[in-house]
């Protein structure tokens, strides 16, 4: 029998679409998708029925409302629902079309055909985990790859701290990477990152691909890191920042994302005490992204 889904519909200001993301992330939620409805925007998420019961949906709607208030905007329509698996990855993947990203990528569905293009086809089915391309964060930290790998005659190995669906580390890869190392502490994001890595015909043994964090990544290496990528949210990167030392040499670089503009001075505090400068800071919306090397 299929697992059951909540199918969570937020009907808000579109204003609020970037925030409303971040609380559905930080909740649990999946498979995230948003469409603009008249003069709103209708924001799809989905959460396995086993991790969330009806008093914890009744809190989160809460919070949303909270979260509209705190920045003078209006309340918004909350709404669930339970679906089964199979129409839950079918609901999601009907607003998802092809779209290109920098100024080489182009993110294409898994189920869709791929279109002729000049681009880098980069094929993706998240399934379960983040990243699809859509949210501000990925774009920004695949345009800080393109920028970063496009100019480097070396074939830099990277470490990819929170990889979700694997589309930063593919991206890398399709770049012109050595060799990646991918990990989260989601067993889902693992087994999608996989699936994601076979699709677009990449070796195992190029893109190794394993539950954990960066401690993981300290006992795969031989050798610390040329680059280190995370887009994961600001809280749990302010913790790894510490950490990274353990991965990196004097030449190691960064591009970090997941921050919201008013997370962004604690992340560049954090950075700066612990041996690391912002080179750049890049922004779209409400996010930024974290360009950065060792002092």
């Amino acid at each position: 029998m299929a697992n059951n889904w909540w199918e969570i519909q937020v009907l808000c200001d579109p204003d609020l679409e970037d925030i409303f993301f971040l609380r559905l992330e930080s909740f649990g939620c999946r498979g995230t998708a948003s469409e603009i409805k008249g003069h709103s925007c209708l924001v799809l998420a989905y959460l396995p029925q086993e991790k969330a019961q009806l008093l914890d949906l009744a809190a989160l709607s809460l919070l949303l409302r909270q979260d509209a208030l705190c920045v003078n905007m209006p309340i918004p329509a909350v709404q669930w629902s339970l679906i089964e698996e199979e129409d839950w990855s079918t609901s999601w993947k009907k607003h998802w079309k092809p779209e290109e990203l920098g100024d080489r990528f182009l993110i294409n569905p898994a189920w869709l055909p791929i279109p002729e293009t000049d681009r880098i086809v980069l094929r993706l089915d998240p399934g379960a985990a983040f990243g699809t391309g859509a949210h501000p964060t990925t774009q920004l930290c695949l345009e800080a790859l393109e920028m970063r790998l496009g100019f480097e005659e070396t074939e830099p190995t990277i470490a990819d701290i929170g990889c979700g669906s694997g589309i930063l580390s593919i991206g890398a890869i399709l770049l012109g990477a050595k060799k990646l190392y991918a990990v989260d502490t989601d067993t889902l994001a693992v087994r999608s990152t996989r699936r994601n890595r076979d699709l677009n015909k990449i070796p195992d043994q190029k893109l190794v691909t394993k539950l954990g964090s960066v401690e993981r990544v300290k006992q795969l290496i031989s050798e610390p890191v040329d680059g280190i990528v995370c887009n994961i949210l600001a809280e749990v990167i302010i913790d790894l920042i510490p950490q990274m030392d353990a991965i990196a040499k004097p030449s190691t670089w960064g591009i970090i994302s997941g921050v919201l503009l008013e997370q962004a001075k604690p992340v560049a505090d954090t950075l700066e005490q612990n041996g690391w400068v912002v080179a750049t800071l890049w922004r779209r919306q409400d996010w930024c992204c974290f360009n950065i090397r060792r002092s």
